[in-house]
């Protein structure tokens, strides 16, 4: 079984422990804005280690969108290529745990509306893209049936 392995980033690893020690009752806000998150775990594509990595909470009906904005950073967070290399998660939602497929929406009027979705759900996105030299991935996960 793949051994889970925290980001060597310590405020991301303090709330993905706090979040999930606590069954998702505590940490479950970006630090002091009080916008939701959630938890994605998923297998790292080069080590096979378990990743956890809270993000933005956007949901659109039962599934969720994963904007991979790194804050408007150059490169793409290291999460975006585990997840094209295994699509498959597990999204914690406060206390509801749901194992999910997940496929980047790269162009067209579905990208479009899931923007607009994230956007409204944290607007530091709008600004982010336009800092980035870079087209900000989306992802769509959606419940595996």
């Amino acid at each position: 079984m793949p051994q889970y392995v925290p980001s060597p980033s310590k405020w991301v690893a303090d709330q993905v422990d706090l979040y999930e020690s606590s069954g998702g009752t505590q940490g479950t806000t970006l630090r002091d804005t009080g916008l939701p998150v959630i938890i994605v775990t998923n297998k790292g594509r080069k080590t096979g280690a378990i990743r956890k990595t809270p993000l933005m909470r956007v949901s659109d009906g039962e599934n969720y969108v994963l904007v991979a904005s790194k804050g408007g950073a150059p490169k793409h967070p290291v999460w975006y290529y585990n997840l094209k290399e295994n699509p498959t998660v597990k999204i914690r939602d406060k206390d509801e745990v749901r194992t999910m497929k997940v496929r980047e929406v790269e162009e067209g009027v579905e990208r479009e509306r899931l923007w607009a979705i994230a956007v409204d759900a944290y607007p530091p996105y709008e600004e982010y893209q336009e800092r980035a030299d870079r087209l900000i991935p989306v992802f769509l996960a959606e419940p595996t049936r």
